[in-house]
């Protein structure tokens, strides 16, 4: 459908405000699901991050990369085995997942920031220590529960006017590198950054009071409303561990945060921009 100028110019007035709330500020982006691995999907992610950056929002954007680790894995013959949704992570593989996030899909994405007219500098949680981890669980091998987030080379990245792209790995101080979850690494990086909002990025439009009527999208959502809703079931199975990092970035002072759904085009720019928005908004009583 073609617009006119005027709708053109409709659309950015309306905008105005909110890019005025957010230029100067910084933004966390957790970036995974199939976002990550649908190429239009991808482009249009990239897009709404350069837009951002080039109005003046500080864009963090932190990745995981799960669909691709196991597509390395099944290469070498490796066989992927969870535990409470967690991948069991011996030294092969957190070889393999170093090599992945910190490699592959983290310059996979500067390289798309630089072609849609953006600057990137790819990080991982190992430069300088920016994610100090230690073992979550004998059983789960390499799988690392954050101890420390120092977030001193994102915000000297930002001064320098890139876009910082955080893989989230880990290590501690014998040398060891650990697998992050990304919605905990993202949580805690918007803390520590105090960030004006963290937007997760997911598979589905956020929270729904039938999980098959996307017409019972809950647009906000007070943290004293959670614990009530987990308890008759609303918020359930993988939602509850994302919600939960959602309360821990509030906690740490972050004023918004947004689940959305990244399988619609353009859906950051949506949430951020618009009076509607697209997903379910955490917020502080």
């Amino acid at each position: 459908m073609d617009i006119t100028n005027a709708q053109r110019a409709k659309v950015l007035v309306q905008a105005l405000p909110y890019i005025q709330e957010y230029t100067g500020k910084v933004v966390v982006i957790k970036y995974g699901g199939n976002a990550m691995i649908n190429d239009k999907l991808k482009d249009s992610v990239m897009r709404d991050i350069v837009l951002l950056s080039l109005i003046g929002v500080k864009v963090v954007l932190v990745h995981g990369g799960g669909p691709e680790i196991t597509e390395m894995l099944n290469k070498i013959g490796k066989e992927s085995e969870f535990v409470d949704g967690l991948r069991v992570t011996d030294k092969e593989t957190i070889d393999v997942v170093q090599m992945v996030l910190a490699g592959k899909v983290n310059k996979g994405l500067v390289n798309l920031i630089e072609i849609k007219g953006g600057s990137a500098i790819g990080l991982s949680g190992v430069d300088g220590h920016m994610i100090e981890a230690k073992t979550k669980h004998e059983k789960l091998g390499y799988v690392g529960e954050i101890e420390k987030v120092n977030v001193k080379p994102i915000v000297d990245v930002i001064d320098k006017g890139y876009i910082p792209v955080v893989s989230t790995v880990g290590c501690d101080d014998d040398g060891n590198v650990y697998n992050i979850n990304a919605d905990t690494a993202a949580a805690k990086i918007a803390g520590e950054l105090g960030a004006e909002s963290l937007i997760s990025m997911t598979d589905i439009a956020g929270i729904l009071r039938d999980k098959d009527d996307v017409s019972t999208l809950i647009p906000v959502i007070k943290v004293s409303e959670i614990p009530s809703l987990i308890e008759s079931g609303i918020i359930s199975g993988g939602m509850i561990p994302k919600v939960e990092c959602c309360i821990e970035a509030i906690n740490l002072g972050v004023k918004h945060v947004f689940i959305i759904d990244g399988t619609i085009s353009h859906a950051i720019l949506v949430e951020m921009l618009t009076n509607e928005g697209i997903g379910t908004m955490f917020v502080n009583d």
